[in-house]
């Protein structure tokens, strides 16, 4: 198991709300896991506590086998890659010195990169499809391309698991599906991936595991067939949305009702 997530409940300082509640969620190896829910209900909460980067006030987090809160940051790191929503870089890096950071967590205290360390980072670069960008400015790159260089940097660092916070949010939608294709790779590849999405068709395309963290601070996990239905999307998203087979595709698909026309003589 790569997560183990027991009863953990986790508040904001200075605030009376629990943005997690007593929360259980488990990841096993090679798994996808969308998790989905309102704004604000507590989704990027939820990967930064998995990722120690925030400590619940109480409940358990076990990262294969190891209590985090017990754990170094180079230990955690060494096994969680982290691929945030936006990324401004402070310095102006090329980005194949951007993804060969990635690389740090498996180097001792004044360890360097190697030629090998080097060399996989182009390589996944190439396997990518952005082996051209490698000595562009990273600053200088679109966003849709420097999504996909934070996910290069995610490979190279070899995690066991790589949480992405909306990694599509800001992408065309060519460029949403290409990162939703990469992150089906990366689970084939012995990833385990966990992804926070605002759109169910997301789940619905990755299908695997899916997770509705909710406004009172619970979760709800399964399979994405048992957990995205319409009754729950429409109770999330307060709309008719509709989940249809489409034939054309041989999948299920959520679908948006049509907007409402304005009937004519109305003021």
């Amino acid at each position: 198991m790569i997560y183990e997530i027991k009863q953990v409940t986790f508040s904001y300082p200075g605030s009376d709300r629990k943005v997690l509640d007593r929360a259980d969620l488990t990841l096993s190896e090679g798994r996808i896991l969308c998790i989905l829910g309102p704004n604000g209900a507590g989704k990027t909460t939820l990967l930064n506590c998995m990722a120690g980067l925030l400590q619940p006030q109480s409940g358990q987090i076990s990262l294969c086998g190891r209590a985090l809160e017990t754990m170094k940051e180079k230990d955690i790191a060494r096994l969680v890659g982290y691929v945030p929503q936006l990324h401004t870089p402070a310095f102006d890096y090329r980005v194949l010195d951007f993804v060969l950071m990635g690389r740090s967590p498996q180097m001792g205290a004044f360890g360097r990169p190697k030629a090998g360390d080097e060399a996989m980072c182009l390589e996944v670069l190439e396997s990518m499809g952005i082996g051209h960008l490698a000595d562009k400015s990273y600053r200088n790159i679109s966003g849709g391309e420097r999504q996909q260089v934070l996910i290069a940097r995610a490979i190279v660092q070899r995690p066991k698991v790589v949480l992405f916070d909306e990694p599509t949010a800001h992408l065309d939608y060519g460029n949403q599906h290409r990162v939703l294709e990469r992150i089906r790779q990366m689970a084939e590849e012995g990833f385990s991936v966990v992804i926070t999405t605002h759109n169910p068709d997301h789940a619905l395309l990755l299908g695997d595991q899916a997770a509705i963290v909710s406004r009172d601070g619970s979760i709800m996990q399964g399979s994405s067939e048992e957990i995205i239905t319409e009754e729950i999307l429409r109770r999330i998203y307060g709309i008719d949305l509709q989940l249809l087979w489409v034939e054309e595709l041989g999948r299920k698909a959520c679908l948006v009702p049509g907007l409402e026309k304005e009937q004519e003589g109305t003021e």
